[in-house]
């Protein structure tokens, strides 16, 4: 356990010096392992999205959700209870849906009871706990509570249809922490889907290949299983360049988690009526959270 502490210190003190990090999907397997993900349940997580149904708003994505609420008191994360969900030009998020009450399918035990997803709950908490972020407007600083929005996300591309993993262009996700972790793809090109993080700057909604290059601070791209992005979602806005088929005639898919950290919204937020602490009445799911000790952890 000490060198599985060792490793996730690491990691969240480059995140806290450099409000971003990546980790690479060799070194997420044995963390996530490390944590109690089985083998069984890390050949299953590739595989899941091929349940997901149709996105409410998106043609040439496939989309579930789910909302996980950490509990420092209690020491877990557990599932809540199902509500719509929205994200406005407040959150930093242009498109066409914006402001608009979304309603998607919702996370099955397939995803909420496997072992690597877990995993990566309690991966995500141990990085991120007692780090301190700029404030959004109208979020409760003074809870300790912190709610998770998990997508579950594939996108596509055929001849008829061109996928867009950020159609929105430049956007932050209305949050304090974002964590993506690639679960696989199909017949995409080497050259598809790379992020690109933000200065606070640039201009929410302009495409990716459109941004000033000296606004750019980093990219990355998920193209091995696990790879993982984090962010500090006020802090850094990010793009996403577009799905393409290495062979025309068959689709290409790309699958993804989408992990939106933030704390409960106060009055007057626009999602304030969807923020419920209920937990799940027909998926519960609860998991028991760890951290960093005190001695290990770098101060945010």
């Amino acid at each position: 356990m000490d060198s599985l502490t060792s490793e996730i210190a690491e990691i969240r003190s480059s995140y806290v010096r450099d409000r971003l990090a990546f980790v690479p999907g060799e070194r997420m397997v044995r963390i996530v392992q490390a944590l109690g993900a089985t083998d069984e349940d890390l050949d299953r997580l590739v595989t899941v999205s091929d349940a997901l149904e149709s996105d409410p708003t998106l043609p040439f994505r496939k989309t579930r959700t789910g909302r996980f609420g950490f509990d420092p008191g209690a020491m877990e994360v557990r599932r809540l209870e199902f509500q719509p969900f929205m994200l406005s030009t407040e959150d930093d998020f242009v498109r066409h849906d914006a402001g608009q009450v979304r309603v998607f399918d919702e996370i099955r035990d397939d995803l909420q009871l496997n072992t690597a997803l877990q995993a990566l709950f309690v991966f995500k908490y141990m990085v991120f706990d007692g780090m301190a972020v700029e404030h959004r407007p109208k979020l409760d600083y003074d809870s300790d509570r912190w709610v998770c929005t998990l997508l579950n996300v594939r996108t596509t591309t055929t001849r008829d249809l061109i996928g867009e993993p950020a159609l929105e262009g430049v956007h932050s996700d209305g949050v304090d922490h974002t964590m993506t972790t690639y679960l696989g793809s199909t017949n995409m090109t080497e050259d598809s889907a790379v992020t690109f993080l933000h200065e606070m700057d640039e201009v929410n909604g302009v495409r990716w290949h459109e941004t000033d290059p000296d606004l750019v601070r980093a990219r990355a791209q998920h193209r091995d299983f696990l790879d993982t992005c984090l962010i500090v979602d006020h802090e850094l806005k990010h793009s996403v360049s577009t799905l393409h088929a290495a062979d025309p005639d068959r689709p290409a898919t790309r699958d993804l988690l989408a992990f939106l950290t933030r704390r409960p919204v106060g009055g007057g937020h626009h999602s304030y009526e969807f923020d419920s602490p209920a937990p799940h009445s027909t998926l519960p799911m609860t998991v028991a959270l760890s951290t960093l000790d005190e001695s290990t952890r770098t101060a945010g």
